[in-house]
């Protein structure tokens, strides 16, 4: 999945209800992510430089390669911004490759790849196994009715640790990684394994973009 996507109009006045929400589009499936959060009624921006990141309210990093994402944050000049934004309690959201961007401490990864430590949690990279590995299950997920979420997993990273303050949101039902925790949240934090955005299921969306006009 690529990130040549347009721009999203951000010239109209934004409602209250109607919280920008940025989606790093340096890499990965970052057209996904525009389009639930605009279907969740948020205002999605794509950001690739310090002055997008300022202008919105919250943040989505999407899946893809973590380790060429964190490259690109370097490379753009955006790993200490969102450092920073992340100390000062800016939402964000990441799944699959943003989960383990967002972690304070990331395993079988290369020593160079960086990580923002959004959320105090160790992540093990490629946790699942490889492309072939991947998989479909059905996940509860604390604060989402109406069902199961159905959860696509693709080369999928798990968590380790949690730490103090972190809630566990959703750990994998049955079969040889039963148990693993795949999805967290650390207050305004949210960070899943999997791909919600690829399912048509907006519920994890929705929980985000509900979570940020919380926080305004």
């Amino acid at each position: 999945m690529n990130a040549s996507v347009a721009a999203p109009a951000t010239g109209a006045q934004q409602s209250p209800d109607q919280p920008t929400i940025g989606v790093l589009a340096l890499q990965g499936d970052v057209r996904e992510h525009v389009a639930a959060l605009a279907e969740c009624g948020a205002q999605p921006v794509l950001v690739r430089r310090a002055s997008e990141l300022a202008s919105v309210d919250a943040l989505v990093l999407p899946g893809g390669e973590s380790t060429a994402i964190s490259k690109l944050l370097e490379v753009f000049e955006l790993l200490e911004p969102v450092r920073a934004r992340l100390r000062e309690g800016m939402p964000a959201f990441g799944s699959c490759a943003g989960m383990i961007l967002l972690a304070a401490e990331v395993l079988d990864t290369r020593p160079d790849a960086q990580h923002l430590s959004g959320i105090d949690m160790t992540v093990r990279r490629n946790a699942f196994g490889r492309q072939v590995d991947s998989f479909e299950t059905d996940l509860e997920f604390a604060g989402l009715t109406d069902g199961p979420v159905r959860a696509v997993f693709i080369r999928a990273p798990w968590v380790e640790r949690v730490g103090a303050g972190v809630e566990v949101l959703a750990t994998v039902p049955s079969g040889p990684a039963a148990g693993r925790i795949v999805a967290v949240r650390q207050g305004r934090v949210v960070a899943t394994s999997f791909h919600p955005e690829v399912t048509g299921d907006l519920r994890v969306h929705r929980l985000f973009v509900d979570l940020v006009r919380d926080a305004q």
